[in-house]
């Protein structure tokens, strides 16, 4: 009779690992080699048969089967020998096999391997069978993130791989356990702890410069838009710096939109370079853009005033340029204004800060003329002119005279001065001629002299009362003028001087009476006409002057005796009798 035991190996095992089940069949009595066949049966496993049985010995033999199918537990195993040769020795025998759990080791990996910030991160756990176990572990894989990190699990695929998705992690080195949980045959196990490093992101800063072509003055507003570059998400916050080479340093704030923008009028004229620098913040690193930006001269325009508007020669007359800036320029010019008066003098004239220039002048003749006032320009101002026509008149003269002597005496020098003046506010010296005409008598010009007076001297003026017209025609600058005066010359005076001859005389003897009439200074007027010699108790007789104002007559018709004579000049129309 049969008898049959079995083995396994190795018991216990864990799950996955390959089993061997050996049945060992002794005491064969019936029949010949091999004898027959042991089927294996295994609780709660496979059925594993029939194998023939091999010999050992002459009535002793084997056979052997593996399995790996078994799962965590006790499983009673029974071998089972059919004799084909004889039922009657049939025999079994069966044993324990203890499985239990396989070990397991759990890795975890990331996807990406350097996320940044705000992006999503795929956390992938690995949970393998730890040899000599096998197969692939079910359940659950716990994803523990250090610090801000959240708590995540996710289901094991039949590859025994977990992965779950986290997003917005925050910049910074991350501890990542994955924890197995465990299944029927498989033994919970973790990873170890796993540096994740959430990078920032990193960004893009894009300048623009707003209006394209600025002139001075103008606000230039200048933008940085901020973008994230992908895969990060993250939303950038701070500041922006604005450097403007040769002109303000600005710090603009980012706004929800990742702009930021700053506006300045203090941009100086010319071409800089400006650079945008985002600083970045904890999760959007830095970034930096440049460009250039060309502030233009402001345009100008020049309007010209003349005050008074109706000058006269030699007045005072300012002129005045006002310089103003077009929009959208703000700035001030400076600098000064050149006003160039046709057939004038050039003047200079330096802005004030209203952005005026004025200049005085008062030697301007009478005439028309055109002022052209050129502003020179600045660094920030450009260039620009101006004009305005004007008329200078003629100033208005006055006359007033003076007659030395007055009255005077026939045939004395008479001076007569014209001071030709001009009325405020012209200051112009009249020059020219004067003509002084006197009724009744002569008509005479004088030259005005560098002080506006013209003076004649004459003799020549008549006895009597005469009116003086004196007239001053004017000239390109000074209107004419003319005044009226009376001039008054009476007779000279004269003195008579007698002479006999002889003085003693004889009854009958001739007599001759000479009398010499002479003109009294200043008078210079000649005597004429006659003298009468009256001879006290002899005759009147009368003598008629000559050129050199001398009369004589002869007599003998004296009587004897003694007489007083008188010689009477009766005087003519310049000089009075004596």
């Amino acid at each position: 009779m049969s008898t049959t035991t079995v083995t396994s190996t190795p018991n216990p095992s864990v799950f996955g690992q390959s089993v061997t089940y050996t049945a060992t069949v002794t005491g064969i009595t019936a029949g010949s080699p091999p004898w027959g066949d042991v089927t294996f049966v295994i609780a709660g496993g496979p059925t594993i048969g029939p194998v023939t049985l091999t010999p050992t010995g002459v009535d002793s033999g084997t056979a052997s089967v593996t399995d790996s199918s078994l799962a965590v537990g006790s499983h009673l195993v029974t071998a089972n020998f059919v004799n084909s040769s004889d039922p009657l020795d049939n025999s079994s025998g069966t044993t324990i096999q203890q499985v239990n759990q396989s070990a397991t080791t759990t890795a975890v990996t990331f996807v990406p391997p350097a996320p940044v910030c705000g992006e999503t991160v795929t956390l992938t756990a690995h949970v393998a069978a730890v040899p000599p176990g096998s197969g692939t572990p079910t359940g659950t894989v716990t994803f523990i993130i250090s610090a801000d990190g959240p708590t995540v699990t996710g289901a094991l695929d039949p590859s025994g791989n977990a992965s779950v998705t986290v997003p917005a992690l925050s910049v910074g080195t991350h501890q990542v356990a994955a924890f197995y949980n465990g299944d029927a045959n498989f033994a919970p196990s973790n990873s170890p702890l796993t540096p994740l490093t959430i990078n920032p992101a990193s960004s893009t800063t894009t300048l623009t410069t707003s209006p394209a072509s600025p002139v001075c003055g103008e606000p230039v507003t200048l933008c940085a838009q901020v973008a994230v570059v992908a895969p990060g998400t993250c939303t950038p916050t701070g500041t922006v710096t604005f450097t403007v080479a040769g002109g303000p340093t600005l710090t603009g704030t980012l706004n929800a939109s990742g702009q930021a923008c700053v506006t300045t009028s203090a941009i100086p004229v010319g071409t800089h370079a400006v650079t945008a620098a985002y600083a970045g913040n904890g999760n959007v690193a830095g970034s930096t853009d440049t460009g250039s930006i060309t502030v233009g001269q402001g345009a100008s325009a020049t309007s010209v005033t003349v005050s008074p508007a109706a000058p006269v020669c030699g007045e005072s007359i300012t002129i005045c340029a006002q310089v103003t800036v077009s929009p959208p320029s703000t700035c001030t010019p400076t600098g000064t204004v050149t006003f160039a008066i046709s057939g004038g003098p050039t003047l200079t004239g330096t802005l004030n800060a209203s952005g005026q220039a004025c200049v005085t002048t008062n030697a301007l003749t009478a005439g028309s003329y055109t002022v052209t006032a050129t502003y020179g320009g600045s660094t920030n101002i450009a260039i620009s002119s101006g004009s305005a026509s004007f008329t200078v008149g003629q100033g208005v003269s006055g006359i007033s005279a003076s007659i030395s002597p007055s009255p005077s005496v026939c045939g004395e020098p008479v001076t007569i001065c014209a001071d030709v003046g001009v009325a405020p506010p012209s200051t112009c010296v009249p020059t020219g001629n004067v003509t002084f005409a006197v009724s009744g008598g002569p008509t005479l010009t004088g030259t005005l002299n560098a002080t506006g007076q013209a003076c004649v001297t004459t003799s020549a003026i008549p006895v009597g009362m005469h009116s003086l017209t004196i007239t001053y025609p004017g000239d390109g600058d000074v209107l004419g003028s003319t005044a009226t005066l009376p001039l008054t010359v009476n007779q000279a005076a004269s003195t008579t001087a007698l002479t006999i001859t002889p003085s003693t005389a004889s009854c009958g003897q001739s007599v001759t009476l000479c009398a010499q009439v002479t003109t009294t200074p200043p008078g210079t007027c000649t005597p004429t006409g006659t003298v009468t010699f009256a001879i006290a108790g002899g005759p009147t007789l009368t003598g008629t002057l000559n050129a050199s104002g001398q009369a004589c007559v002869t007599t003998s018709a004296i009587p004897v005796g003694t007489h007083a004579v008188t010689a009477s000049y009766g005087g003519n129309t310049g000089v009075a009798g004596s």
